[in-house]
Order: structure tokens, then C-alpha cells, then sequence
């Protein structure tokens, strides 16, 4: 199949080289170059990198809107667009522009968690199960039918960064498959069933934690937002980044109270959890232990509630 492809972060880096590999793939559409670091330094997407190693022509319009960029896509005469992670609104005159229109890989069991950060609110929320979905583009956000899920087991370690990292290249197998079946008319999309929730793009108020709730909660909600931006909680006025907690049976803790004996515990609504990684205001990741030993209260505690950031 001639296919465009249209994705930005190194999560849709994956499903590039496999439709290299097994399709024809004509060009790629990604996001301008942006600042990244202290220093700003403007920088091309993962995707814009691997595309140039490849060898394949870019595009990197501001918008889909323009009427220059449409007759580009469009002359390329692509049978479809593949769309991982790339992080721009297709409007109504494109979408029919391929003959198979735009066909989507999905971090999630759709129409759960539709929006910008599927993996994140899965994990933080406690789901169990999640997994990648192929579908296709509509009007709607990301509400379009559905050609193939794949199931997956979300482990009580799994972080939002390792379970994103195994999908994508999972993911990207699945999205080649279903081209290749839809080019032979072997696959038909059915609609999305059941209730739609939503992951969009969070903010420090969704990733600060609320120590009041249970410890499997808390962890669970650590995880989900590791390895960016971080969970995070307040000493006193200062603000603390939190890696990967770890629920414990260790009673008799009160909600935000810290424990720093052979390990660095925290009461919750529960049982206390185990801290692992802190990230201190303007310093480095470093290991709890360490992190307490420069703790300079004896009784030191965590601010219990949840805050608007």
C-alpha cells in the first residue's frame, strides 16, 4: 500500500520503520522543530530524524488548513494515511483525500480513554487492562470505527514510560498488519462500544497526589505519570517530585507522614507506600534514602491534600 505517514514522538518511531519495511511509504508529516532543554536548542521531532535517515520527504505544516499543504498531500496519491501520536486535527476536506482515508494507532481499548494521553490515565486511574487500537479517523476525536484491538495486562510495576515503550513497538506490527488486510478488503471497521472516557493533555493539578487516598491509589497514580511530568507533593513550601511508590504493609503511618528508617515510607489512606526516586525543586533525581537524610525537620510530613498546583 502507498501510504503517508504522520506522527511526531519516538513512540510513533516504531510504526514508521515497520511500514518502510512493508509498504510503500511515501512521505511523512510531523510537527515544525521545537525548543527542547534549558537551552531551547530547536529540535526536529523523533520522527523527523528517523524520516531523514531514511530518506523520505517531510512535511512539516503548521496546520492541515491550508489549502498549499492539502494539495501537497494530496499529490502524493497516497492509498491511506497512518497516523501514530501526531498531534494535529485532520479537518473534514482531508480525510476522504486517500482512497482508505486516515487509519490511526490508538494507545488504548477505545473508546476508553480517547484524547492525548491514554497510557498515563490508564495506569494512574487503576486499570487493569489497556492495549492499542487501530481505527479510523472521523470528525470526531478519535471516535471513529474500529479495525483491530490488541488486549494487553497492566502489571502493578508497569510505569506510563515502560508500557508506552512495549505498545509502540506492538503497536506498530499491528498498524502494518491492518493495512495490509484492508488493501485486500479483509478487514472492516465496526463502531466503538461502550462508555467513552478521556485522557487529555494533564496538568500539575491531575499528577499531584493526595495522600489521603489508598496506597495502591498512590502508587498506581506514580506511576502513571513517570516518567514525565512526575507525580508530585509539597514539604512545607517546597515542592517535591515523586518517581515510582511501592504499596507496603506498613501500618500506623497518618496520611503524608514520613518514615525515614532503613526505608523512606509515607503514610496514605492506607497502608504506607516506599519511596524510591524524589526529585527535589531545581535538583536532580536522586534515591529517597538520600533525599531524606536532608530532611531538616524531626517530624516530617507531606501536605495531605490535593491542590489546584
Amino acid at each position: 500500500m502507498r501510504i503517508i505517514f504522520a506522527g511526531t514522538p519516538d513512540t510513533a518511531v516504531p510504526s514508521l520503520d515497520a511500514l518502510v519495511a512493508d509498504h510503500d511509504v511515501l512521505g511523512v508529516l510531523t510537527r515544525v522543530p521545537a525548543p527542547v532543554g534549558r537551552k531551547r536548542v530547536l529540535t526536529k521531532s523523533a520522527v523527523h530524524q528517523r524520516a531523514e535517515e531514511l530518506g523520505l520527504p517531510v512535511l512539516t505544516p503548521t496546520t492541515l488548513r491550508d489549502a498549499d499543504v492539502q494539495r501537497q498531500i494530496a499529490k502524493l496519491g497516497a492509498d491511506a494515511v497512518a497516523v501514530v501520536a501526531y498531534g494535529m486535527l485532520v479537518p473534514p476536506e482531508l480525510l476522504s483525500v486517500p482512497r482508505y482515508g486516515w487509519i490511526n494507532l490508538h494507545f488504548s481499548l477505545l473508546p476508553r480513554w480517547r484524547g492525548a494521553a491514554p497510557v498515563q490515565y490508564a495506569i494512574a486511574a487503576g486499570d487493569t487492562r489497556t492495549g492499542t487500537a487501530v481505527f479510523q479517523i472521523e470528525e470526531g476525536l478519535d471516535t471513529g470505527p474500529v479495525y483491530d484491538v490488541v488486549e494487553r495486562e497492566i502489571a502493578p510495576t508497569d510505569t506510563a514510560g515502560d508500557l508506552l515503550a512495549e505498545l509502540a513497538v506492538s503497536g506498530a506490527r499491528q498498524l502494518s498488519e491492518v493495512l495490509t488486510r484492508i488493501e485486500h478488503d479483509a478487514l472492516t471497521p465496526q463502531p466503538q462500544v461502550g462508555e467513552a472516557t478521556h485522557a487529555p493533555r494533564f496538568s500539575a493539578k491531575d499528577t499531584h497526589i493526595d495522600w489521603r487516598e489508598g496506597a495502591h491509589v498512590v502508587s498506581a497514580q506514580s506511576r502513571g505519570w513517570w516518567p514525565a511530568p512526575g507525580a508530585w507533593t509539597k514539604l512545607g513550601e517546597t515542592r517535591v517530585k515523586l518517581g515510582p511508590v511501592r504499596p507496603t504493609d506498613t501500618t500506623g503511618l497518618a496520611p503524608g507522614q514520613i518514615d525515614a528508617g532503613k526505608r523512606v515510607l509515607v503514610g496514605t489512606g492506607t497502608t504506607a507506600v516506599e519511596l524510591d526516586q524524589v526529585g527535589p525543586a531545581g535538583k536532580q533525581w536522586m534515591a529517597a534514602a538520600d533525599w531524606a537524610r536532608g530532611v531538616q525537620t524531626s517530624d516530617p510530613r507531606f501536605e495531605v491534600g490535593g491542590s489546584d498546583a
